[in-house]
């Protein structure tokens, strides 16, 4: 596996990852007629930084990272990922995850956030928390799932420093 930097060029191959997500409706709260150009725009354009992982030059998973809040609150980053429908289970989101933590120290952030996984991706979770992610909220079936109805989001949270104390 290959990660580097997503560029323009490389949406083509990010496109039918996030079209088949958002379609879905079952991890992401992105309306599943989310358009191209909208999901170029929140993949590629908005964040800080996105990294596609490639194998044989094919395009398996992708990551975006960026500043969950401004002000007082920009040293905690946000990342989201996906991982194509054919290449899951192969280790991809947890080799993005740990990339992205050891990006974001790089970038200067401090902790890590997740602020919205839906309590039905067990997956998801249950990773998280092997690689360090602490669930530090729940908001009470705040994400609509297709076919479970209302279920829970998990706020889930990593100090990235290494000086726990912080600063």
């Amino acid at each position: 596996m290959n990660i580097r930097q997503a560029t323009n060029a490389d949406f083509d191959g990010i496109w039918p990852i996030f079209h088949d997500i958002a379609n879905a409706g079952e991890t992401y709260a992105y309306p599943n007629n989310t358009t191209r150009a909208q999901a170029q725009k929140i993949w590629l354009e908005d964040p800080q930084k996105t990294y596609v992982v490639e194998e044989a030059a094919i395009i398996v998973g992708t990551y975006f990272i960026k500043t969950n809040q401004s002000g007082p609150g920009s040293h905690v980053c946000n990342c989201g990922y996906m991982v194509a429908p054919e290449a899951r289970g192969r280790g991809i989101a947890s080799f993005m995850c740990q990339h992205s933590q050891q990006e974001a120290r790089v970038l200067g952030y401090k902790a890590m956030q997740f602020n919205f996984v839906a309590a039905s991706n067990i997956g998801a979770i249950n990773l998280w928390q092997k690689l360090g992610f602490e669930k530090v909220g729940c908001l009470p079936k705040a994400f609509l799932h297709p076919s479970l109805g209302y279920v829970d989001a998990i706020v889930m949270y990593k100090w990235l420093e290494l000086n726990s104390a912080g600063g």
